[in-house]
């Protein structure tokens, strides 16, 4: 190799963990080269290959889900020692999808005996009646990203076996009202567009050997004006509490399309133009 000694330095490190990490019998996919030299052009003091072996196996043909970078981990480790974990960041950086895969790992293990997946209902205003269908057809609308990472990371008929039987749960917020959720892993989405109201009556439904996993974008609140985002409102009322972990993203960690992480810089620099203006 020829250049900077500390650039080669970094660049033979790269590249032998990366072979290790092919050797140990990951199949290593372009994406995952390019977050890796990503993460080693940005000078992560963490192990490329500690990174991508602090997995989650779940049940598909992938094996098993890997972090893509430093947040990303430590955000999986926070859902392993914490009960309660709130991811806060912009679109695209794994914060559902993550706890998806470590909801799926917990009931298959059975460190807990069902998986409840929780949206508010902003897009459809909170009024379901006046959408065409039964039940189903009235939430799926906005449910269904959670469908896709479900389906994503386990074979179909076992989450669809799961979902007819009760042990995965996929429901409105409002379904939550006047529950206590035992033995679960329960996670909620899209949650900066709860009311401080529902915010509170969620957090109040956790039960005996459960963990919830709660995650949203404060950046795109669809709440009407006036109204304070839940999340917003518990990110500074919990903080402190003991058992409780916070996790920030960034654009840094948006592991979708590449496009995607310029888009996020894109936006953060008009509407910081736009207040300053």
């Amino acid at each position: 190799m020829q250049g900077e000694s500390e650039s080669t330095a970094r660049a033979e490190k790269l590249i032998n963990e990366l072979r290790s990490i092919s050797l140990d019998g990951y199949l290593l996919k372009p994406e995952d080269i390019r977050y890796a030299i990503k993460s080693a052009a940005a000078g992560d003091k963490t192990s490329i290959k500690d990174l991508f072996l602090n997995n989650i196996p779940v049940s598909s043909k992938k094996r098993f889900i890997i972090p893509k970078t430093e947040i990303q981990r430590q955000y999986i480790e926070a859902m392993r020692n914490y009960d309660i974990v709130i991811g806060i960041g912009p679109a695209g950086t794994g914060k559902t999808y993550l706890a998806m895969a470590m909801a799926i790992n917990a009931l298959l293990k059975k460190q807990v005996s069902r998986i409840v997946l929780a949206r508010p209902a902003v897009e459809a205003g909170e009024k379901l009646g006046f959408l065409p269908g039964d039940m189903y057809e009235k939430v799926n609308p906005y449910l269904r990203p959670l469908y896709d990472a479900l389906f994503d990371m386990i074979e179909a008929e076992k989450a669809s076996k799961f979902i007819e039987s009760g042990i995965i749960e996929i429901a409105p917020l409002a379904f939550m009202r006047g529950r206590t959720l035992n033995d679960s892993f329960i996670i909620l989405d899209e949650a900066q567009n709860t009311t401080s109201e529902q915010m509170k009556m969620y957090l109040t439904r956790l039960g005996f050997n459960s963990k919830t996993v709660i995650t949203g974008d404060i950046t795109q609140i669809d709440l009407p004006a006036g109204k304070l985002s839940g999340l917003i409102e518990a990110e500074k009322i919990l903080s402190g509490i003991e058992g409780i972990k916070v996790i920030y993203f960034s654009e840094k960690d948006v592991v979708r399309h590449k496009l995607v992480q310029e888009i996020v810089k894109a936006y953060e620099r008009y509407e910081k133009q736009h207040t300053e203006n």
